[in-house]
């Protein structure tokens, strides 16, 4: 029997349906911005639940279509940052359960980290200690492992929807947002590293020590798909793609000067990314540079994939 995995992400939610032979079926993506709001004010927006209900019921017809059984053996529908941060986040679990018939787990932030780092790593070549950025909506995970094995983690709270909102008010923002930003970027970081390293070294280890960087989510994959020149977001392409730190920063540069229009009018930017884009550009760029690594290698692969894994083992 085929299996589905749903992640409810603070910018989008993404659904995958693996074969029961670990194939992968399909995979879709939503933006329902459920993070709308919630920095500020700790709560839940009513439209944003709705937005985010509908769109995990309309994917349940698209997961019984490919002859996968609503139940918990079947489905897994896991939420991350907005949910675990808002006060009301019952709100919206029980108007999922209502709706669709499943409960939604909220996972931690350390859960979240280890199914990012399993899903790239076990889908692109890398050389350990690995260390793996999935920038979200919300919240940015970063992760370092070695064998395969979670050795540290952090989840900050940052990510590109809690930035924008945060700091970027403008369209397009103005060179004092930007100034604003990138402080706030390096101080939530910088401080996240530090707990990386604190975790590393009863392993002997050191930020320094990082052989390959990973990055996974939309942010990473649509600043790939950018630095390749693409007209359209073409998965295929890329998977796989190293991105050097300069090329990172020139590319964060370019979107912070434009307008929400003119990066929606790039071809490889998805439907709900422009608003957010520029926002998870600088917290990347930024995770790269404070880590001192040269570049760093998208996978398409990341939390989803290991969700979905998990139900077929």
């Amino acid at each position: 029997m085929s299996v589905a995995a749903v992640d409810v992400g603070s910018n989008s939610v993404r659904l995958l349906v693996l074969a029961d032979d670990g194939t992968r079926v399909l995979r879709r993506i939503t933006t329902t911005r459920l993070a709308q709001g919630v920095d500020r004010t700790g709560r839940l927006a009513d439209e944003a639940i709705v937005r985010t209900v509908d769109a995990i019921a309309a994917f349940r017809a698209v997961w019984e279509q490919h002859d996968v059984a609503t139940d918990t053996q079947h489905v897994r529908i896991a939420a991350t940052s907005a949910v675990r941060d808002a006060s009301d986040r019952d709100r919206f679990l029980d108007a999922v359960a209502d709706r669709v018939g499943l409960r939604v787990d909220v996972i931690s932030g350390i859960e979240e980290a280890a199914l990012g780092f399993a899903g790239a790593t076990g889908a692109v070549p890398t050389r350990d200690p690995c260390l793996v950025i999935d920038v979200g909506g919300g919240s940015t995970e970063l992760v370092v492992g070695r064998g395969g094995e979670v050795l540290a983690s952090v989840s900050t709270q940052l990510g590109c929807v809690r930035l924008t909102e945060r700091d970027l008010h403008h369209d397009p923002a103005d060179p004092a947002e930007l100034v604003a930003a990138t402080r706030t970027a390096d101080a939530v970081l910088t401080a996240g590293i530090a707990v990386l390293a604190d975790g590393l070294a009863p392993h002997g280890l050191s930020v320094a020590d990082v052989r390959t960087v990973v990055a996974v989510a939309g942010t990473a994959t649509t600043l790939a798909a950018l630095h390749l020149g693409l007209d359209d977001y073409e998965e295929s392409r890329i998977h796989g793609t190293s991105v050097d730190a300069g090329a990172l920063d020139a590319i964060t540069a370019r979107l912070a000067g434009m307008s929400v229009a003119q990066r929606a009018a790039l071809g490889p930017v998805q439907p709900g990314r422009a608003e957010v884009l520029h926002g998870g550009a600088i917290v990347l760029s930024r995770a790269l540079r404070l880590l001192g690594r040269p570049e760093l290698v998208v996978s398409e692969a990341d939390s989803l994939d290991a969700l979905a894994a998990r139900l077929l083992a």
